[in-house]
């Protein structure tokens, strides 16, 4: 790929590096594939981050340290600690602040010549276009389908490259989806698999530090991309399995007939893509199941209405549907609550009471609450989801138990 596609000569032309700068730099200066033009290249080239967590605090961090002129930042998440483990911009004294201003005091810190935007606002088919235009390059940190698909179309629509990561568990993936040069998103993935099928970093966890890897794949892409130097994942999706330390790769083909990105597309504008995925687009589970399950009639107990019956004396049947390692970080089994995950529980009916009255619970409210679709199904009448799980429950009855 030639530069020249990429950043404008003229705003190259408009740079100039510090004494200082020449210095902080040194290391990039005599190489070659670099020196004092890729240097200007980098420092006139703007980035977009579309998240402040697990992806994007190496990115944010590298392409600071790396003279990336302008980064934006989009997130409106606060830290918490959970976040400590793999969100390493952020640390124990920024639990509660913003995202955004804690991974801002830390890009300043490690690069003080750079000039950094944060937009503390969800990403939608409402802003995304807005948002995206100044940027050369939008790299997505998120972890949800729904703004994946945003921002791959936004990308399409602008003509701009979308680096793309994802991670789970041991897991990770990385590509650049540039629709001028090579497939989309869309082209390798053209509709979004079923809502619950895929779980999030929430429900099936992450190895902390794979975050780290994939973040710093994607910083690389964007910095060859930046230079015009190397091949970058154009065309190909760079595979990593952490537990066998493999690297593999698959070529990918542009889609004759993709919506968004064909000679003859048929998406031409930002459509609702929570409705296309049939999931939200960001992480609730700080909010009532009801949001997550797209309110579509789940019956709702909150945690002091639980409290409340089983102190009366009701008689209530806890289904617990995490996984058995959940179980054992917290649980109330001192309320008589039953061990059941969620993908044992169709096979398992015969250990519930379709007259008994189920309260299904998990960690936030979101896998109960297909469990208590699927029971629904099956003749069950009784049913209660416990809105926020037992991290709710924890916060709000017996905070003595352990959140995560």
């Amino acid at each position: 790929m030639s530069s020249k596609t990429l950043i404008n000569p003229a705003a190259v032309a408009d740079v100039s590096l510090s004494h200082e700068e020449v210095e902080r730099y040194s290391r990039h200066l005599i190489m070659p594939e670099v020196g004092m033009e890729g240097q200007k290249k980098l420092k006139a080239a703007s980035v977009l981050l579309i998240g402040a967590g697990g992806l994007g605090s190496p990115l944010a961090m590298y392409l600071a340290a790396a003279g990336i002129g302008r980064i934006g930042l989009v997130d409106y998440d606060v830290v918490d600690y959970t976040n400590l483990q793999r969100q390493i911009i952020h640390g124990t004294k920024d639990v509660g602040r913003p995202k955004l201003d804690s991974a801002k005091d830390r890009i300043l810190d490690i690069n003080p010549h750079i000039q950094v935007d944060t937009y503390e606002v969800p990403l939608t088919s409402d802003n995304a276009l807005e948002l995206f235009e100044p940027y050369d390059i939008i790299i997505d940190g998120t972890d949800n389908f729904p703004t994946r698909y945003l921002t791959n179309d936004a990308c399409v629509l602008l003509g701009k490259p979308n680096v793309y990561g994802s991670i789970f568990r041991f897991e990770g993936q990385s590509s650049v989806f540039y629709a001028k040069e090579g497939p989309c998103y869309r082209c390798l993935f053209p509709e979004p698999p079923p809502p619950g099928l895929v779980p999030s970093c929430a429900e099936g966890g992450v190895l902390g530090i794979l975050p780290g890897t994939i973040g710093a794949i994607q910083a690389t892409e964007a910095v060859k991309l930046i230079l015009g130097e190397g091949e970058p994942l154009i065309g190909r999706l760079l595979l990593y399995d952490a537990l066998n330390m493999e690297f593999d790769q698959v070529r990918l083909r542009k889609n004759p007939d993709c919506p968004v990105c064909s000679e003859n597309p048929t998406l031409t504008e930002l459509i609702d893509y929570e409705q296309f995925c049939g999931m939200p687009a960001h992480d609730r589970s700080h909010f009532s199941a009801v949001e997550q399950s797209n309110g579509d009639g789940v019956p709702q107990m909150a945690p002091a209405q639980l409290k409340a019956r089983l102190d009366a004396g009701d008689s209530l049947y806890i289904l617990d549907v995490r996984e058995p390692h959940e179980w054992e970080i917290s649980n109330l089994s001192h309320l008589g609550a039953h061990l059941i995950p969620k993908g044992q529980v169709v096979n398992r009916l015969n250990e519930l009471d379709t007259a008994q009255e189920i309260v299904v619970q998990c960690r936030s409210g979101a896998r109960s609450a297909d469990i208590v679709r699927e029971l629904q199904k099956h003749g069950f009448k009784k049913l209660w989801n416990l809105d926020g799980g037992i991290n709710r429950w924890a916060k709000e009855v017996e905070p003595e138990l352990p959140t995560y």
